[in-house]
């Protein structure tokens, strides 16, 4: 599997499938993509605000393809004309030969369109198995204490998780749900794409080395990918 990122919390898994999380493209300034060049089987979203919803309905229907959310989102895609998979906390789907577990995340979830709030359920993270790789993407969250029951029960290989402080856990929380989860490989995202986030990757890296975790820090720059 490549592990694609897409800067932002945007990332393609490109593998037997492929699958976009949380395809953030139009309006990120550090996408080396336009939505049109996505190719792929898969969009899976992690909750409904803008910067992780994104470009899914162009992406799905361009590829005739469905998009997998928490139940309320789909509700919401649906009528945009879009193939939804509506699923909810600690339940898998199975597509396409890909499972997809949807885990707890501690954020706020809600859509912004024509200057309402729509409730469209809560934030989530998944955890994406394909071809014998388990890939736990975050989401938007802080560290909770059962991050170590995700890790102890899915036992993922690789860890996105976000970094940049301010709307999520900065660098400190990030290296404690490291130690919680346990991951072989982490690689962080959320950062970097406005001033309020601005985080130099390294400090984090630096940190995890200093407590001495069995995980490797891979830090990407946009459009690069990790393989396993």
């Amino acid at each position: 599997m490549k592990i694609r990122w897409l800067g932002h919390a945007g990332f393609i898994l490109e593998g037997s499938k492929n699958v976009v999380i949380d395809p953030f493209i139009t309006g990120n300034p550090l996408s080396p993509l336009k939505p049109e060049d996505v190719k792929t089987d898969l969009v899976v979203v992690t909750h409904g605000h803008g910067d992780h919803m994104g470009d899914a309905v162009d992406i799905a229907l361009r590829n005739d393809c469905p998009v997998v959310c928490i139940h309320e989102l789909s509700r919401f895609l649906s009528k945009k004309g879009v193939e939804a998979v509506g699923m909810n906390i600690g339940g898998t789907a199975r597509l396409k030969d890909v499972a997809i577990t949807m885990v707890f995340a501690l954020h706020s979830a809600d859509v912004e369109e024509d200057d309402a709030i729509i409730s469209t359920g809560i934030a989530c993270g998944v955890i994406v198995e394909m071809d014998g790789v388990k890939v736990y993407h975050a989401g938007d969250t802080d560290v909770f204490s059962d991050m170590a029951i995700i890790g102890e029960i899915h036992e993922p290989d690789v860890m996105l998780l976000p970094i940049g402080d301010w709307y999520t856990m900065g660098v400190k929380g990030a290296v404690k749900a490291l130690e919680l989860v346990k991951p072989k490989y982490a690689i962080p995202m959320h950062y970097n794409t406005f001033p309020v986030i601005k985080v130099n990757p390294e400090n984090f890296r630096k940190a995890v080395e200093e407590r001495d975790l069995d995980t490797e820090v891979i830090i990407l720059s946009p459009g690069e990918h990790f393989e396993l």
